[in-house]
């Protein structure tokens, strides 16, 4: 029976991620672990996490889950959500710069600040709340989500990846910023699809079957 990992190191939402990953993944099993032996059995692993980079990098570093992770994407096909997607960079501002796993080239950097001229229409940090994701280039993860589908986001810092190849999402605020990213077995999304409704759950259904070979 296949299995998806979900890689729990204390910081996400994996309650309602892994209940989302139940319902689209058919007869296989999700399963919630720290245990970097039993997620490396798994067939594929999901990296969620909320909060920031600097806390998830040393709770990753602390239960040896980012030499799991790093082992992992070179074979399996794995999903980051959120805090996971940013942490698959190799860089990121906060907290006066911090590195991480370096699945994708690039580095993390915040919204600039809204100017405090306290017009109504000034974007606000964190960026929270439903968007249209633009769809950059196809992929397996797609298959029957319409272009610009509207998903939900919650976050203050965004990627910015070094190859614009490895771009496959894009998001309006302020300026474009790339919400979904790809490259070989490995992709991600800024926002939450287990939050994001039917298209969401369509997303995380086409993982639990997508294969990259």
């Amino acid at each position: 029976m296949a299995s998806i990992g979900v890689i729990d190191y204390g910081m996400g939402n994996l309650h309602s991620l892994g209940k989302a990953l139940e319902r689209v993944s058919d007869s296989g099993r999700v399963i919630i672990s720290y245990d970097p032996n039993e997620l490396l059995k798994c067939d594929r692993l999901v990296l969620p996490g909320v909060g920031g980079v600097r806390e998830c990098m040393k709770e990753l570093q602390r239960l040896e889950l980012n030499e799991m992770v790093a082992e992992a994407a070179r074979s399996k096909p794995m999903l980051g959500v959120c805090l996971g997607m940013q942490v698959m960079l190799e860089w990121s501002d906060e907290n006066g710069g911090v590195p991480a796993l370096g699945l994708f080239p690039g580095r993390v950097t915040r919204f600039p600040d809204p100017p405090e001229d306290g017009s109504p229409n000034r974007l606000k940090v964190p960026h929270m709340g439903w968007n249209r994701v633009r769809q950059v280039q196809q992929h397996p993860l797609w298959r029957g989500v319409p272009d610009q589908t509207w998903f939900y986001f919650v976050h203050s810092y965004h990627a910015v990846p070094t190859n614009p190849a490895h771009i496959m999402g894009s998001t309006d605020y302020g300026a474009s910023f790339a919400s979904a990213i790809a490259r070989d077995n490995i992709a991600a999304f800024q926002f939450h699809p287990e939050k994001s409704q039917n298209y969401g759950m369509m997303l995380l259904a086409n993982f639990t079957q997508w294969d990259p070979a």
